[in-house]
């Protein structure tokens, strides 16, 4: 893994093809006096000692991200380009439990501090699948979009790193997850760390221009715990309900604590986690997802998760979207081999202004290991969204597969470099359909996404894994196709995206909520709003 490079200064970024090959090839040549004013890097190994299944066992936690250097009350911290590098020794016994093949998402717990404010967040990290070598010390390293932080006084701002969970999950050669058992490793800072985990500390002053901290005043009595469940709040003229937190007016704070995670939340000091959106008491704010001509078997739910990005070496969320599923008349049929199955194909769409697409979303990413790049992106349906279920029927446990298959194009709305827009044009766009490993190619023939769920139904007790009209997780894998139709000006930016994100064996999790019978006259309780949208908002799994 690279550690922190020079960094260009934000003019030298231009919306010329040309210019930014040439910053590209040249850039690991800039001197270190290069590096952006503002910008305050960090690249940490730290000693951590891990229970793993051979035992208690010494690992190094290397740790890198950028801050502000300095900020004001009130303005958003946003740590970037945060990695997660833990290096396990050869003794760790991993081979038996996961097999030759892994991948690796990491919980930082990070203690924030502020004159005698303390609150917690959390890193999360994902990682591709990698080998695990037959001899020699095991290196994962996750990346991944991280909470930003607020605070409303003045005083220095302190991170340190704390308790690390690692999970690993066996993987196949072409990434996508096996049934083997997980293994979760827990991991605290060594002895000889002490006095070493301190991160980052950013000065917050009333002056951003001299990064002098101002006298804090006093810390006040902490607010409600971020453990207090939000309460139902006032209708929307949709009917859905309005969250309201505690301590505010109509959803409203205009200063002090929005969520915060295991925080003392005294004044000023907020941890907001952007990307781990819940579903608490209430429904959160999601996108409209109303089906306008209902049959009996019309079904609408949310959907959301993660993507990875392995050209990037990161991690998106795609937001909340809103799908709407025609289910079909369910067919018992006996194989040859004898088994009983319960086959159901549903048809579907997204559903956003009523276009055939996710809501617009944002990732950033560390372009060519050092420039950080934000993209805005959409994922538009370009064909049919089928979900073909197969229930085998075992008494008394029947299992459940469901596959979920439909073309999308990943278009490109904006992209901006280390702050400095490209002008990527109004068709910007993959040339062609994400693409996934299709395990019946003649029957499903072309480009298109595959997403696979499993579930189980043991009589008398509720179902687990996926279910269409239940929820849960769906799992995949897809490759990105080159990118067409990118600049303006007579500029091609084509080949920056195409080299930047293309390829394939990018790992796809995604959570679907519990669905809404929009059709029925009387939907069950907790599972549809007033006006026959879908009440669970599902939070992403990584």
């Amino acid at each position: 893994m690279r550690g922190p490079g020079p960094t260009p200064r934000p003019s030298r970024i231009r919306a010329s093809g040309a210019t930014i090959a040439a910053f590209v090839a040249l850039a690991p040549l800039l001197p270190a006096a290069a590096v952006a004013v503002g910008t305050l890097k960090v690249d940490t190994a730290l000693p951590y000692v891990c229970a793993l299944p051979s035992g208690q066992q010494p690992a190094t936690v290397r740790i890198t991200a950028a801050f502000p250097d300095r900020a004001a009350p009130g303005e958003e911290i946003r740590p970037t380009g945060v990695t997660t590098t833990v290096e396990l020794p050869a003794a760790a016994g991993l081979t038996a439990p996961l097999g030759s093949t892994v991948r690796a998402e990491t919980r930082l717990t990070v203690d924030v501090a502020q004159n005698e404010q303390r609150a917690q967040t959390t890193w999360n990290g994902t990682a591709q699948s990698l080998d695990v070598p037959a001899e020699g010390p095991l290196v994962l390293t996750t990346t991944g979009d991280v909470p930003t932080l607020t605070t409303g006084t003045a005083g220095d701002l302190t991170l340190t790193a704390a308790g690390l969970t690692l999970d690993l999950a066996p993987s196949t050669d072409a990434g996508a997850p096996t049934t083997p058992t997980s293994v979760s490793v827990t991991c605290t800072p060594g002895r000889d760390a002490e006095g070493r985990t301190l991160l980052a500390t950013v000065p917050v002053g009333a002056d951003t221009g001299t990064g002098e901290p101002s006298t804090p005043p006093p810390p006040s009595a902490p607010s409600a715990s971020p453990s207090s469940s939000p309460s139902r709040g006032p209708s929307s003229p949709s009917g859905r309900t309005v969250p309201v937190r505690p301590g505010t007016a109509n959803g409203h704070n205009p200063k002090g604590p929005r969520i915060g995670q295991q925080a003392d939340r005294g004044r000023g000091l907020t941890v907001t986690d952007e990307d781990t959106p819940g579903t608490p008491a209430g429904r959160p704010a999601a996108p409209p997802c109303v089906t306008e001509a209902p049959t009996p078997t019309s079904l609408s739910a949310y959907i959301t998760g993660y993507s990875n990005v392995r050209k990037l070496n990161g991690a998106t969320v795609i937001p909340v979207s809103c799908v709407l599923i025609e289910q079909g008349q369910p067919e018992f049929v006996i194989r040859p081999d004898g088994s009983m199955h319960l086959l159901t194909p549903s048809t579907g769409n997204l559903s956003y202004r009523g276009r055939k697409q996710t809501p617009p979303f944002k990732a950033t990413f560390l372009t060519f290991g050092f420039a950080p790049a934000t993209a805005t992106m959409v994922l538009e349906q370009t064909g049919p969204l089928t979900v073909d279920s197969d229930v085998l029927l075992v008494f008394p446990d029947n299992l459940s597969e469901t596959y979920i298959r439909a073309p999308f194009v990943l278009r490109v709305l904006d992209v901006r470099v280390n702050g400095t827009r490209l002008d990527v044009g109004p068709d910007c766009r993959t040339e062609r359909p994400l693409t996934s490993p299709e395990p019946d190619p003649v029957k499903y023939p072309g480009d298109h996404l595959v997403l696979l769920g499993k579930g189980q139904l043991l009589n008398g007790t509720d179902a687990t894994g996926y279910l269409l009209t239940g929820g849960g997780p769906l799992s995949g894998e897809v490759s990105i196709p080159a990118f067409k139709g990118c600049g303006a000006g007579g500029e091609n930016l084509d080949r920056l995206l195409t080299a930047s994100i293309s390829g394939p064996g990018n790992h796809i999790k995604q959570i679907q909520g519990q669905t809404c019978a929009v059709g029925v006259d009387v939907p069950t309780d907790g599972q549809c709003t007033e006006d026959r949208q879908p009440y669970v908002v599902p939070k992403p799994e990584r």
